[in-house]
């Protein structure tokens, strides 16, 4: 019996893993059959929605790329993703390793505190931001996002990160700075590599929430080649009530492809930013 009851088990663990991949996948099996669908297959009723019941066609990849400015908005959404990474690093970085090592308890209450910062809602601050972007002459400009982006960036990672500097021993600082490294020097040589996995965290995440931020790309920027994926891809295949299904699909799906990866090959770095500071 204790066999019969041992491959149920595994049947069930391995029937319940199937129902969550596909569960995942699906949306991606969507988009892949929707770019390469012809508009009376997609549009048709009586067609098997999700099998493809025509020739595939390219014409919806076609009109991506030599009709809209697709690839500009790639370029674009990559241009501001970098500058909000490298602003978010050189920011979040010495701000958490300074709470959670010199500023003791009131530093724990002063992360909170910036945490909170992150969960005010876009639609509450985008007016008064479209102001001082309008005061700053940077309205219909990258460096309008560039500038807002880590507002909400900064916080979250910053917090992210004092949690993971508090898992790290503090003798080891302490033993590199014996060992004539000052205090700058113990934290970039031998902090800052115990702590790739937190790092990384942060740098998917704040490249991950500018590529996807839809609120204020949409306030401060309305010309078609300075838009990003996430508003160019809206904003230019969908016209009053026609809805270019194909060529949205396709660029959804060909805008998710690098995060997709980035996250599956780094999964397990990911994982463990996102836990080793909930653990000392």
């Amino acid at each position: 019996m204790k066999p019969i009851r041992k491959l149920a088990a595994r049947g069930a663990l391995y029937a319940l893993i199937l129902s969550f991949a596909s569960f995942a996948v699906f949306p991606f099996y969507w988009m892949v059959i929707a770019s390469f669908k012809t508009d009376h297959d997609l549009f048709n009723p009586a067609a098997n929605p999700f099998l493809l019941n025509e020739p595939p066609t390219l014409d919806h990849l076609r009109l991506l790329f030599f009709d809209t400015h697709f690839v500009t908005y790639l370029v674009n959404t990559f241009l501001v993703g970098v500058a909000v990474v490298a602003i978010t690093l050189v920011t979040a970085v010495p701000a958490a390793y300074s709470l959670a090592r010199w500023a003791k308890g009131w530093g724990e209450t002063l992360g909170i505190g910036i945490f909170i910062t992150y969960l005010v809602p876009p639609t509450i601050l985008f007016i008064p931001l479209s102001r001082f972007v309008s005061d700053m002459g940077l309205q219909e400009s990258l460096w309008s996002l560039i500038l807002v982006y880590p507002t909400f960036t900064i916080p979250f990672c910053t917090w992210l990160l004092m949690g993971f500097f508090k898992t790290i021993p503090r003798d080891i600082e302490e033993q590199a700075m014996v060992d004539g490294l000052s205090r700058l020097g113990a934290m970039v040589r031998v902090v800052l590599p115990l702590s790739v996995s937190g790092l990384l965290t942060i740098v998917v995440f704040a490249f991950t929430l500018s590529m996807h931020e839809f609120i204020y790309a949409l306030t401060f920027i309305s010309m078609s080649v300075k838009k990003t994926v996430s508003i160019g891809v809206p904003t230019e295949l969908v016209r009053g009530d026609v809805f270019r299904w194909g060529p949205l699909m396709a660029g959804a799906l060909i805008a998710s492809i690098p995060v997709s990866v980035v996250y599956t090959f780094f999964l397990d770095r990911f994982i463990a930013g996102f836990t080793m500071g909930a653990v000392k």
